[in-house]
């Protein structure tokens, strides 16, 4: 017993890697190893001999696995020593400089989208983010009953007293855009206006302030036609696959008639596949433009007509990039834009400049 625990301590002691050290392991305190087969010759022995040697080999195997376990951590010791003594770094180096501007989702999306529509034609046009009752509502055909004039819907501004002005509002649509271009340049006319607009909601899917684009196109003989193969153009290059679209009849008071626009799209594991499978997504409102809303931007309706649309930048952004939850794109740090792709980039935005 003796020979048996010197000769495997000695050996333990002597390992110079993991290897040999299992090899060892393997052969004293194996199924097969000697202290293994010993243990099995108990059953030969008398029970006075078993009541001696039994502990005696317990002990001798609680020994053996303590010396392997002592040299493993020993060689990893070792190991981490030479590496040390290998490798060095200068901490009195400065870190190395990461760049903190980022460009936001929205932004992002929004520069996508422009230069989109811009390869179809369509200028961007801008207007204020404060308009009044007229532009936001009765130029677009929208009567003073309508639900979209209440206050739990709308953002009124306060009027001084003795104002009896229908009080300005923070724009529920960039829709008003089109009045104010139809007005100062006329027709034919193929724009696009993207901006935020704002509503009282918040939810999920909801926030207060979001981001529109609309668009217009104005001409003698364009029609639904010439709408679906936009759309269907715009999304195919957006998303970067080709992409169907479905048109159901719907109603909005600025366009007749009207269309809810689908896309083709599958569901899978919570996440939306845009492109392929056998099911629709909503995504945008659209139709011909109503009469009303021409003679509000003093077009003539016997001659002129045209096609507009509607989808939030917001909405497509989730779609694009994955994005759950609308109120993340407003209420997260830096770590969350880096989770999700966006970078700085040194590249010209919309309005100029660099994106930072």
């Amino acid at each position: 017993m003796d020979d048996l625990r010197d000769k495997y301590l000695k050996a333990i002691a002597e390992a110079g890697d993991e290897a040999a050290l299992e090899d060892l392991r393997v052969q004293a305190v194996g199924k097969k190893g000697e202290v293994a087969l010993k243990m099995r010759e108990l059953g030969k022995m008398t029970p006075e001999e078993r009541q001696e040697m039994g502990p005696k080999l317990n002990a001798l195997k609680d020994e053996i696995n303590s010396a392997l376990a002592a040299k493993k951590v020993g060689l990893a010791d070792a190991a981490l020593d030479e590496r040390l003594r290998g490798e060095w770094l200068d901490v009195t180096l400065p870190g190395r400089p990461r760049r903190e501007g980022t460009i936001h989702p929205i932004s992002q999306v929004t520069e996508e989208v422009t230069a989109i529509f811009a390869d179809m034609g369509f200028a961007v046009a801008e207007g204020p983010q404060i308009d009044t009752d007229w532009y936001n509502f009765d130029a677009l055909n929208i009567p003073s009953h309508h639900p979209a004039r209440a206050e739990m819907d709308t953002f009124y501004m306060h009027r001084a007293e003795g104002d009896d002005h229908a009080p300005d509002v923070l724009r529920t649509h960039t829709s008003p855009v089109q009045i104010r271009h139809l007005e100062k340049h006329g027709a034919p006319c193929r724009i696009i206006a993207p901006g935020r607009v704002y509503r009282a909601d918040y939810d999920q899917t909801h926030t207060p302030m979001f981001h529109q684009v609309e668009g217009l196109a104005i001409d003698k003989d364009i029609s639904m036609a010439n709408l679906k193969w936009v759309l269907e153009e715009f999304f195919t290059a957006y998303f970067g696959t080709s992409v169907k679209t479905r048109f159901r009849a719907s109603h909005f008071p600025f366009t007749e008639p009207s269309a809810e626009v689908d896309i083709q799209c599958a569901f899978e594991g919570g996440t939306v596949k845009v492109g392929e499978g056998d099911d629709w997504l909503e995504v945008l409102g659209s139709g011909m433009v109503h009469p009303h809303v021409l003679r509000s931007g003093g077009i003539d309706p016997e001659e002129w007509q045209g096609f507009a649309f509607g989808m939030g930048i917001d909405r497509i952004a989730m779609l694009k990039y994955g994005i759950p939850d609308l109120r993340a794109f407003f209420d997260s740090d830096l770590r969350w834009l880096r989770h999700y792709g966006f970078a700085a980039l040194d590249v010209p935005t919309l309005h100029g400049g660099l994106s930072r």
